[in-house]
């Protein structure tokens, strides 16, 4: 090659190794706190809040969006995707799913906080408390779900809930927010708990302050609490009462300040969960309605680290639910569109709708003020009219009222292998770009807070050849 052109090369090297940088930084966008052009940090963060939004597909952060007829907090911090296979099947549960990002261990279906051999394995949370920082776990579902369990619990199954509740209180979080308060109670009290034990009782006994109302929340000023809102999961978005039962955004805020001022630094997991429910149910109003209500409070945690600048936000599905398309054939017809708006006049959830008519109510009535649909056609009257014998008629019509109006589509009542988005924002950012499996969210946690999973798994296992786990 003649020298000339050897010259051209080599001083083309380096911006040859630069373009993978340069494309990094056009397909995430620069730190909010970084000036333009400058590289992406490197420094670590003080605090972590970790937003699981339970089943949330892309197509359900879509629907989301235009449903808001906005841009979507989570849509500003977008970095990657997400594999969510368990050791078990390619389809997650939720239990296996949470195991992955609490441990960094995949397990298999329905088993929380073990690995496919039966072994505990310590969580990204467990490892924070045995670190000194303050811990806390908010959602909406029940403290005893899946989710929180796969952060808190040990045990095969993820429907013993009575044993989960007891573990979640053992691990010495200093927020726990949600739903569950049967299964803290026994029967006399008004719980579930076969076992006699009063939960909530033991909880007060060693210095924890209990809320269980909206109101509760806000005048809290101390740790740790324990705040259960509802006897199951908190209702769906839209049907929650909100003098009754708080938000994920207020329970969030809540955690934020409390976890602040603790002044060790923390880590916060917070789980918008009834998206899953409403993907379950295939109810498109319900669950665009719980998206919106996660991104609330992801605008809310994204808004804490801006002011703070040393705390690292990552958000991420556990799996995908429902198998949602935006878009479907309605008939003989080539639809090349979908019509969102036709859920901007729901009220209620299909399963709210479904209590109704067993309740007694008419069902065209009922689905015509809550749905917003004032123009049912016969078919779909007649379609109500002899669904209102049995909920899962009365769920299947409602649906598809809702889905071929609004052009949607879904394959399944259960879970899906799409792979789920990944959104961060702040100090360690950049270590969730491009696509990961499900277990690197807690191992990539862990080596940002110096948390040691291996010693959490080490005492746990300990622990259990002293003591075997319920």
């Amino acid at each position: 090659m003649p020298a000339r052109g050897e010259a051209i090369l080599r001083a083309m090297l380096p911006l040859h190794r630069a373009v993978p940088a340069l494309l990094l930084l056009l397909v995430l966008g620069a730190p909010a706190h970084a000036a333009p052009g400058a590289a992406l940090p490197a420094s670590r963060p003080r605090n972590v809040i970790l937003v699981v939004a339970d089943g949330c597909g892309p197509a359900a952060v879509g629907l989301g969006r235009m449903v808001a007829g906005r841009p979507l907090a989570l849509d500003s911090i977008l970095v990657g995707a997400l594999q969510t296979r368990s050791a078990s099947s390619r389809v997650t549960d939720s239990a296996a799913a949470a195991t992955a990002l609490a441990t960094g261990v995949k397990t298999r279906n329905t088993v929380v906080g073990l690995d496919p051999e039966g072994r505990p394995l310590g969580s990204v949370l467990e490892a924070a408390v045995a670190r000194g920082l303050a811990t806390g776990l908010v959602t909406t579902s029940s403290l005893t779900d899946a989710t929180p369990a796969g952060f808190l619990a040990h045990l095969e199954d993820r429907h013993e809930q009575d044993a989960i509740a007891a573990q979640v209180l053992e691990r010495g979080l200093d927020v726990l927010l949600g739903g569950g308060r049967d299964r803290f109670l026994p029967k006399d009290r008004g719980g579930r708990r076969t076992d006699g034990r009063d939960l909530v009782a033991e909880a007060r006994r060693r210095g924890v302050r209990v809320a269980g109302t909206p109101a509760e929340l806000a005048a809290a000023r101390e740790t740790p609490l324990l705040g259960l809102f509802a006897p199951g999961n908190i209702d769906l978005e839209l049907d929650r009462d909100p003098a009754r039962q708080p938000s994920l955004e207020e329970m969030l805020v809540k955690a934020l300040a409390l976890l602040e001022g603790r002044g060790a630094g923390f880590l916060l997991v917070a789980e918008g969960a009834r998206i899953d429910d409403a993907g379950h149910d295939n109810d498109p109003a319900a669950l665009a309605r719980d998206v919106v209500a996660t991104d609330r409070a992801v605008a809310a945690a994204l808004a804490f680290a801006r002011r703070d600048g040393r705390t690292l936000v990552v958000v991420v599905a556990d799996h995908e639910t429902g198998g949602l398309t935006l878009g479907r054939r309605v008939g003989s017809e080539s639809v090349h569109d979908m019509r969102p708006e036709a859920l901007l006049g729901a009220r209620a959830s299909a399963w709210r709708m479904a209590d109704s008519v067993l309740a007694g109510a008419d069902p065209v009535g009922v689905a015509e003020r809550n749905t917003g649909f004032a123009d049912l056609t016969e078919a779909e009257k007649a379609l109500l009219r002899a669904s209102a014998g049995s909920r899962d008629s009365l769920l299947d019509a409602l649906r598809d009222i809702e889905s071929v109006r609004a052009e949607v589509a879904w394959s399944t009542g259960w879970h899906t292998a799409t792979d789920v988005l990944l959104h961060a924002f702040g100090p360690g950012r950049e270590r969730f770009a491009g696509l990961h499996d499900n277990t690197d969210v807690a191992r990539i946690i862990a080596g940002l807070l110096g948390l040691d999973l291996e010693a959490a798994t080490a005492r746990l296992r300990n622990a259990s050849a002293r003591t075997p786990q319920r």
